[in-house]
Formats: C-alpha cells, sequence, structure tokens
C-alpha cells in the first residue's frame, strides 16, 4: 500500500520514513494533482456568487495531499538525494509547475477571486482574512491572470521550462560536491587542528576511502582554508570551491543561466515590469530596485573600505611567509586567523572544544524556553529517515506544539548549506493542525562533534526560522509561519543568531567536550572584542553575491549573456578587492538559480540584518538578553506569521522602523 494513500499512524503525525520508497512519489503525485483538480473545479463550479468562505476559504483547504506529499519529497531530496529522488525531481518538476500554472491561470477561479476583492471593503472580513484576500488576489494577478488568454499560456509554458532548469541546476552544483575530494596524507595535514583532521577523516570513510580528504561540503572546505599550511593545497581546494557548476559537459551551469534569466526576464515584460528585478521587488518590504541599490550602494562603500584595511594587515602578515605580490582568494582565511590570533589572543581551535554540538542545540532550546516559554524532549519512538536525524515533541504551558527535527550533519547526496523546513504548517481553519518542522545542516561529522563559533551561529540562524514555524498563531494555511515577504523572512533567523554570543548563553552551554569546565571568561571577553574582527571580508562577499543577483535580474535581454565576463565586468566596476570573491558564484549560486526563492533577492540577508541589529537592541537598552518586555514583542511577531504587514509588526515590536545604524555598529563599518 501506498503510505500516501493511508492515513498515517505515526507519532504526532510525522511521515512514516520507513515506509516511503521513492516508486511511491509517481502514484502519490499523480493522485494528488487529480484530486487538487477537484478541489478547483469544485470551486469553479459552485453555482453559488462567490463569497470568503466558498471560494478563498475553500482555496486554502484545496490540494491537501498534493502538500503532504511535495513537502515529504522535496525534503528527503535536499537532505537525502540520490539518483532516485533525483530522476523524480527532473520528471515531476515540470508537471508539478504545469499544474500550479493551471490554477493560478484559471480564469474562473481568478473572476471569483477578483469579485472577491472588488467588493473587499463591503464583507465584513476579520484583519487576517482581508489581509488574506488581498494577497491572493495579488498572487494571481502577479502569475498573470489577469492576462490574456495566449500570454497565460505562454507564462504556463515559461513556468514549465523554468521548473526543470531550476531542477537540473541544483543537481549539477550537487554532482560536482559529490565528485570532488582532496586526498591528504603526511605534511598535507599541517596546521590542521584536531577537529579538522577527524573530519578528513569522516569525509573520508563516507566516501570509501583511507586517510583523509577534503571535500566541498562548507563546513570542512572553509576549516581547511582557516587552518592549512600548505598553500598549494588551500589553493587547489578554493579553486574547486569556486568552480563547482563550471566544469564543460553535461554539467556545466554555465549554459543554464541565460536560458533561465531570459525565461524570467519574458515573464516580468508579459507582467508590464521593464526587468525581472523590478517585478520582484514590487511586492517586497523594499519595494523597488532603487531602495534596494540605495542601500547596498552605501553599504558597499563602508564594507570595501573596511575590507582594504583588513586586506594590508593580512598581507603583511602574509609576507613572513613568503607571499611577496598579493593575497589570494586561499589565503585570507588563513592569514586572517593568524591575525585573530596575533590581534585579540583568539584562537578558534581553542573555542571549538568548547561548542559540542549537543550542547549548542540545548543552548538553541534553552533560548527558547527563556524567551518564549518552550520546552523540548527528544523522541526515541519516531522512526527516521536517517540515523543522525533527531526528533523532539515541542510543548509549551498550554501543552503540544508541534515536532522538531534537526539533521545536523553532512552528507556526500545531501544539498550543501544549512536550510529551515516543515513538512507540515500550522494552521487553525479546520481544527488546530501543529507544525511538523525540519532544520538541516552540513556540519562536519566527528567523534566528538565540535562546532566552530560560525557554526554555531548558524544553528542558532536556521533554529530562529523553525521556531518562526513552531510559533506561529494563525488560521489560514498559507498565513503560517515563515510565508511572510520576502525581505522579511530571514530576521527572525537573524536576530537568534545574537544569543550565542551572549555571556549568559556562554557561561552555561559552552563548556569543555571532555572537562565539562565552562568557557573561561577570558574567551567570552575575546569574543566579544573581536565581535568585529573580519566584518569587512564578511560584509563584502555577501554584497558582492547580491549585487550580482540584481544586476543579473535587471537585464533586459540576457539570452546570450557570458555569465563568467558579466561576473568580471561587475566586479571590476565595482572595484571589488580582487583577494575577496562573492560568497556565492553565478554557476553555484543555488539561492536564485535551483528555484526562484531568492531571484533578486538576496540582498534579504542584508536587509533582514539591519532589521535584526535594530530588533536586538531592544534587549541591549533593556539590559538584559531575555527580557520579558522585547521578548513578548518578538514572540509577537513570530506568532503572527503572515496575517499581518510586517512593518506594522515590526514598528508595534521597536517603535519605530530600522535605520542601518546598528547595523554598522555592530560590524565595525563605522569610525
Amino acid at each position: 500500500m501506498n503510505p500516501f494513500f493511508v492515513a498515517w499512524t505515526t507519532p504526532f503525525g510525522v511521515p512514516p520514513f520507513d515506509a516511503i520508497r521513492a516508486e511511491h512519489y509517481g502514484p502519490a503525485f499523480d493522485r494528488a494533482m487529480a484530486e487538487a483538480d477537484a478541489d478547483i473545479a469544485a470551486i469553479t463550479g459552485n453555482g453559488e456568487p462567490p463569497d470568503f468562505a466558498n471560494t478563498i476559504e475553500a482555496l486554502e483547504r484545496a490540494g491537501k495531499r498534493l502538500n503532504v506529499v511535495a513537502g515529504v519529497f522535496y525534503n528527503l531530496s535536499a537532505s537525502m538525494g540520490g539518483a532516485d529522488l533525483e530522476r523524480i525531481d527532473l520528471e515531476y518538476a515540470p508537471k508539478l509547475a504545469a499544474h500550479g500554472s493551471r490554477i493560478m491561470l484559471d480564469p474562473k477561479l481568478f473572476a471569483r477571486v477578483d469579485a472577491l476583492f472588488r467588493q473587499r471593503a463591503l464583507l465584513g472580513l476579520e484583519a487576517d482574512q482581508l489581509r488574506l484576500l488581498e494577497r491572493t488576489h495579488l498572487g494571481f494577478v502577479r502569475a498573470g491572470a489577469a492576462l490574456d488568454e495566449a500570454a497565460r499560456g505562454r507564462l504556463g509554458e515559461i513556468s514549465e521550462q523554468l521548473a526543470s532548469l531550476h531542477a537540473q541546476f541544483g543537481q549539477n552544483v550537487v554532482h560536482d560536491e559529490r565528485e570532488w575530494s582532496l586526498q591528504l596524507e603526511g605534511d598535507d595535514l599541517a596546521g590542521l587542528p584536531d577537529f579538522v583532521v577527524d573530519g578528513a577523516r569522516q569525509a573520508a570513510a563516507e566516501r570509501g576511502l583511507e586517510g583523509h580528504v577534503v571535500t566541498l561540503s562548507r563546513s570542512l572546505i572553509e576549516s581547511f582554508l582557516t587552518y592549512a599550511a600548505r598553500r598549494d593545497l588551500r589553493q587547489a581546494a578554493y579553486l574547486a570551491w569556486v568552480a563547482r557548476g563550471t566544469h564543460p559537459g553535461a554539467h556545466d551551469n554555465r549554459a543554464l543561466i541565460p536560458q533561465i534569466l531570459a525565461l524570467r526576464a519574458e515573464r516580468a515584460r508579459l507582467l508590464g515590469y521593464g526587468t525581472y528585478a523590478e517585478y520582484r521587488l514590487a511586492d517586497t518590504m523594499a519595494g523597488s530596485v532603487e531602495a534596494v541599490s540605495g542601500f547596498t550602494t552605501a553599504l558597499w562603500r563602508a564594507a570595501v573600505k573596511r575590507a582594504e584595511q583588513e586586506r594590508d594587515a593580512l598581507f603583511a602578515r602574509a609576507g613572513a611567509d613568503g607571499v611577496s605580490d598579493r593575497l589570494e582568494g586561499w589565503d585570507w582565511r588563513y592569514y586572517a586567523e593568524q591575525q585573530r590570533l596575533a590581534e585579540f589572543d583568539l584562537d578558534e581551535a581553542a573555542l571549538k572544544p568548547y561548542f559540542l554540538l549537543e550542547n549548542i542545540q540545548a543552548a538553541a532550546f534553552d533560548t527558547a524556553a527563556r524567551l518564549f516559554g518552550l520546552g523540548f524532549t527528544e523522541c526515541t519512538d519516531v522512526l527516521v529517515y536517517h540515523p543522525d536525524v533527531r526528533v523532539y515533541e515541542v510543548r509549551d504551558a498550554e501543552g503540544h506544539v508541534g515536532v522538531f527535527i534537526a539533521d545536523p550533519f553532512a552528507r556526500p547526496d545531501k544539498r550543501s548549506g544549512a536550510w529551515m523546513s516543515t513538512f507540515r504548517d500550522q494552521s487553525t481553519l479546520d481544527g488546530r493542525v501543529s507544525p511538523v518542522v525540519i532544520n538541516n545542516n552540513n556540519f562536519v561529522k566527528s567523534s566528538p562533534a565540535l562546532l566552530g563559533y560560525m557554526d554555531a551561529r548558524t544553528l542558532f540562524h536556521e533554529f530562529g526560522h523553525a521556531l518562526h514555524a513552531l510559533l506561529s498563531q494563525v488560521r489560514y494555511p498559507s498565513q503560517s509561519g515563515t510565508a511572510v515577504l520576502h525581505d522579511f523572512v530571514e530576521f527572525p533567523s537573524q536576530v537568534m543568531e545574537h544569543w550565542i554570543g551572549t555571556p549568559e548563553v556562554l557561561r552555561r552551554f559552552a563548556r569543555h567536550h571532555e572537562t565539562g569546565a565552562p568557557i573561561p571568561e577570558a574567551l567570552i571577553a575575546k569574543l566579544k572584542a573581536a565581535q568585529t574582527f573580519n566584518q569587512g571580508f564578511v560584509t563584502v562577499e555577501t554584497l558582492a553575491s547580491t549585487i550580482l543577483d540584481m544586476e543579473l535580474h535587471a537585464l533586459r535581454d540576457p539570452a546570450e549573456l557570458d555569465v563568467m565576463a558579466f561576473e568580471r565586468d561587475v566586479m571590476a566596476r565595482l572595484g571589488a578587492p580582487v583577494e575577496i570573491g562573492a560568497r556565492h558564484r553565478p554557476p553555484h549560486f543555488q539561492h536564485i538559480f535551483s528555484g526562484g526563492g531568492y531571484a533578486a533577492g538576496y540582498y534579504a540577508y542584508l536587509w533582514a540584518s539591519v532589521l535584526d541589529a535594530d530588533g536586538f537592541a531592544a534587549f541591549e537598552e533593556a539590559g538584559d538578553p531575555f527580557a520579558p518586555g522585547p521578548a513578548a514583542g518578538l514572540k509577537r511577531i513570530l506568532r503572527s506569521g503572515d496575517s499581518e504587514d510586517p512593518m506594522a509588526l515590526y514598528v508595534a515590536f521597536r517603535g519605530a522602523k530600522p535605520g542601518t545604524e546598528a547595523l554598522m555598529r555592530e560590524r565595525g563599518l563605522v569610525a
């Protein structure tokens, strides 16, 4: 029996991972799409005049099985991967896109939504209902429902083509990350601390190899670039890292990018916009390309100035090793670590023994308890899809809240990076539905599992997204949790990063993995003193990707684009320091080319940085990182999902719109 066709009796309705096999997805997708079509036909065939219940709420209920199947499939495709799921993804991505387009471009369905929208002031709707109606109508308009039949047909074709290209792009990156490794032996390990050596040994074992290897898992390769004494090996690893997606042949993403950009540009033109960037920014907090450009330009100038100062200091240090021409991309992290050690007597390798994964996860749970009243209890009776995975029931004073799943370690077929997703979203439309939320990271698996400080921040970042979903208290599924405006979604995650750096959390949870001794106060003081160290580099590499994203999507005719030449030209025009590459180069920029989620929207991370710096300042002003007043204000934001305007929520929390001052101060970009 296909597990998608029967009721699940698992604890808390968690997917029956042990029963789901690759061959179940095709039939499940087919039936689920047919059922969704029937749901839509029931709405459009309703002989009663459209009202909120028989149209908007009926839309909220439509396609329930499809949501379940897609949630399981896409989560496991990212977390587990493998040839079977990749094949299914390539087959069903265009089918699912076509199905979604048929719904969003259905003229009868749009006519009912449009009729309600035009009389919305007379319907007596509650605030969340009015916002849902307005956002639903806008979604149809932005999908092209108001266009003529020929334009709607072309938009449907574009969606199908993009779905296939997105899937292929992402699989190409995973292929390159899976296929490359650098064997290490003897003196190759010079400079590497024990935790990197252990990670390289584990990576070799996962690939059936002897000894040690460096892979293109971000946690492992960034650690290798930070500590490896052999410059030639750092160079080889760095060049492989930045070359993902550029290898000639079947997995070359350089040929896919112009196709993706051209299709997006055509979609924007059909919808009445000059460029895809204009189309995308029209429905954001930022509101316009000009607003984003002004924000990034000001930040770029300050970041480059700071990065140039950092570069000069690092180059002077590198001279002692015989580096006489210039720093290269494979040098920066290595000499930055040397500089940090000299300037602050702060050694990442000395910090790492205090950042045991289990303790940092416990710190995140404790932070959620103190801020929001949540408790996390591990569930050992839930069958999972991989032995690394842990499942927790989440409760508060009133009882069950939801389920949190943690998948922390890198694997050969797992997507790189870190992300949060859901298997089920919270809602109360037809009774209380609790969320099932997952955090994925790609930490190096070793024994013990020790994190770097930035790894710990990443764990807290993704946990912030998870809290956004877990704390959600909304009526309608499409307003649940992280279903907010694109450039607001990173605020809850980025503000959560601040807590791992507070002395209150470090003293309790940063404990030596062997002795249990708390992190010394001197190390906490050094962390505080060094919090602005290397922030020029960090901001420049993020901004470089941000600006590339915006400029690529500002092109009116990208079909013949030479993407590598374009990248070089943009970086030269900006005066980007040659020693600092973009955090994500176009051929492996999965945020913007493996899907449309962050296309012309990567700026959201820095936009949210403005919000999170200003937002955490509320706790600093209160003199307590767990101050009840600011915690209650932050909880209201997390509970509200998309049921209210995000800027209104933020102003209610802070009393005013945010400015860039707190961010500039936090990153040391202001003298």
